[in-house]
């Protein structure tokens, strides 16, 4: 089944759309929500929770895989796919953020990035090439063109060198791939300056990639700013192509993003939180450890359907975290990427009601994220 994007609604009073994007392995109904797996594996939840969750896509990351266990190891056994026994389409990042996280451990150069492991601090070069040979091993469906992650704050000097990287390897990206089954995304960068984001847009649509995304976002800016960019140039990104808003982010970003035409998203603020003991619910936030729960016999959230909620009271759930068990880490995970899932399949259906303003200005008015 060859890539492609079907745009099959656009919101009537405001940018959001409603769409299908077929890979081959399988369909993903967007706007929609990508879970981080980053080690090959969403943590604390078997491919079959994620599946029971109702993901559809997971994202896998380069780095992290390339360093360990390998990627020639990963594309041996048959590609990520077959390694963590994931059956729907799966999207690899370049590396490029992570790389970016490294500060003094990593240097910038005309041809790519030159690091040391933050495992055992060996030496390595990931230039755009190096980006798609790795992809490629692990068979994803959608790969990332290697960018440089504009920092923030960030000179209009710096922000255009770092644009200029980025078009320049992003062209290097396109002519390093070889497998056809596989798309390619170009990623747009420029910082806070609008006339430099449309002028690192213009420059990718030029290389004509099979979809777009929105990088050097949620990197320490104030959520005005994020605001901003994702209002003005979301809309810019090709209608005919999938649209991806990198690593945003809370419900409510999510909801903006989609008001202004955004496809995907990931981040790994559910599966963290979850980890930390923060639960998302449709009344507040729950910090499962405070002792206000130690009683409580209702389940995390009534309008629930997934197993933590079915199943175990806030109590309990209480006493798990508190108690260190792993359990813990298990059942949080399960609700917090199903109340993700619910979002957008909440979302998906607000849109094809053509009802989405009205569920935006619901959402806002809760005032819970």
């Amino acid at each position: 089944m060859p890539f492609g994007f079907e745009l099959i609604k656009k919101d009537r009073s405001t940018g959001a759309r409603l769409g299908k994007i077929t890979t081959p392995h399988g369909e993903v109904d967007t706007p929609a929500f990508m879970p981080v797996g980053t080690q090959g594996t969403v943590k604390a939840l078997r491919p079959d929770d994620l599946s029971a969750c109702g993901a559809q896509m997971i994202l896998g990351n380069t780095y992290h895989l390339y360093l360990r266990p390998g990627h020639d190891l990963i594309g041996k056994m048959g590609g990520l796919h077959s390694f963590m026994n994931w059956p729907g389409p799966i999207l690899t990042d370049s590396g490029g953020f992570q790389v970016f996280s490294l500060g003094a451990l990593r240097k910038i150069l005309p041809d790519g990035v030159r690091f040391r492991s933050h495992i055992d601090g060996s030496l390595h070069m990931l230039t755009p090439a190096k980006a798609i040979e790795i992809q490629e091993a692990l068979g994803s469906d959608i790969m990332m063109c290697l960018d440089e992650c504009t920092p923030y704050p960030a000179t209009r000097r710096q922000t255009l060198d770092s644009l200029t990287l980025t078009t320049k390897w992003a062209a290097l990206c396109r002519e390093a791939k070889k497998n056809d089954h596989q798309a390619l995304f170009g990623i747009v960068q420029g910082g806070m300056f609008m006339d430099l984001r449309r002028q690192s847009l213009e420059e990718l649509v030029r290389l004509d990639f099979d979809g777009y995304a929105l990088g050097g976002v949620s990197v320490g800016e104030p959520k005005d700013q994020m605001y901003a960019v994702t209002s003005e140039i979301a809309p810019l990104l090709p209608a005919s192509r999938p649209r991806y808003l990198m690593g945003v982010g809370t419900p409510a970003d999510i909801v903006h993003g989609v008001s202004c035409g955004i496809d995907l998203f990931d981040c790994v603020m559910p599966t963290r939180c979850a980890r930390h003991g923060l639960l998302f619910t449709n009344k507040e936030k729950i910090v499962i450890k405070n002792a206000r729960w130690r009683e409580d016999t209702a389940p995390l959230d009534e309008t629930c359907d997934c197993y933590t909620c079915k199943n175990f009271s806030r109590g309990y759930l209480r006493h798990l975290y508190v108690a260190g068990e792993i359990l813990a880490m298990i059942l949080n995970t399960l609700h917090n990427i199903r109340f993700y899932m619910r979002l957008m399949e909440n979302i998906r259906e607000a849109l094809r009601r053509d009802d989405f303003a009205a569920f935006q200005k619901d959402f806002q008015n809760q005032e819970i994220f």
